[in-house]
């Protein structure tokens, strides 16, 4: 199994060690604002009738969600750790959950109506893991995932700087994205219909005090052009032609 492979399910027993929720930032009062707003972004795609392959399940922290929405949902992870949790947690009959390698993936081809995921392409080597969600996609069918913004500046020193990347509690391979090449890239996977937003100022670590204030604040800066390009995170949505 390749390195970074090995270091994502070394990853995986860090998290259960330090609280998956706290080392995302989704168990602050901030946090949890931001938590529910990806998780309509992102359920929004999804219909009762559909198969849906999550990847980068974790503990189960958004297929929880999915499963709600009565779909068929196949929920994968590279961490054996991380899926135990999740099957503790997680006994709604519409969701199967299977350590995979997002790469090499057992399914057949044309599998799926949508492959979705929250904070996990960044994870991935991109190229390879887009190679196989096509493959995996009925035609007609989505990926939708949202993912950290590399053009805001606190997430570019946090995925650049290796000391700051371990203190945060980062994997050490993961990254972020730049809107532009990621459409790029997606495009010369064979994917139409590219749509990527920037969406994220609220910062998980305002103050509980503060984040009714600051919400509409946040908001508002979302659609200022050249600000909202430095937004948190990246809303990413495109089709299998």
């Amino acid at each position: 199994m390749e390195q970074r492979l090995l270091n994502e399910i070394e990853h995986g027993k860090y998290l259960l060690e330090h609280g998956a929720g706290e080392v995302w930032n989704w168990e602050t009062p901030a946090g949890k604002k931001r938590w529910s707003r990806r998780v309509q972004m992102l359920t929004q795609h999804v219909k009762e009738h559909m198969n849906v392959l999550e990847i980068g399940c974790g503990t189960g922290y958004f297929t929880k969600e999915l499963a709600k929405t009565e779909a068929q949902i196949t929920a994968i992870d590279i961490s054996p750790d991380l899926l135990e949790a999740a099957r503790h947690i997680i006994k709604d009959r519409n969701v199967l959950f299977e350590v995979a390698n997002a790469y090499d993936m057992q399914y057949a081809d044309a599998s799926f109506d949508i492959v979705v995921g929250s904070s996990v392409l960044h994870h991935l080597e991109v190229d390879k893991a887009l190679k196989e969600f096509f493959r995996v996609l009925k035609p007609g069918g989505k990926v939708v995932f949202t993912e950290p913004n590399m053009m805001n500046p606190q997430i570019a020193v946090q995925k650049n700087v290796p000391s700051i990347k371990k203190r945060m509690g980062d994997s050490p391979d993961e990254t972020a994205f730049f809107r532009w090449s990621l459409k790029s890239t997606l495009k010369g996977h064979g994917f139409t219909n590219i749509q990527i937003d920037t969406f994220d100022f609220l910062h998980p670590q305002i103050p509980a005090s503060m984040v009714s204030t600051m919400e509409p604040i946040c908001m508002f800066v979302e659609k200022v052009p050249i600000l909202k390009e430095i937004a948190g995170s990246l809303y990413i949505r495109a089709e299998k032609a």
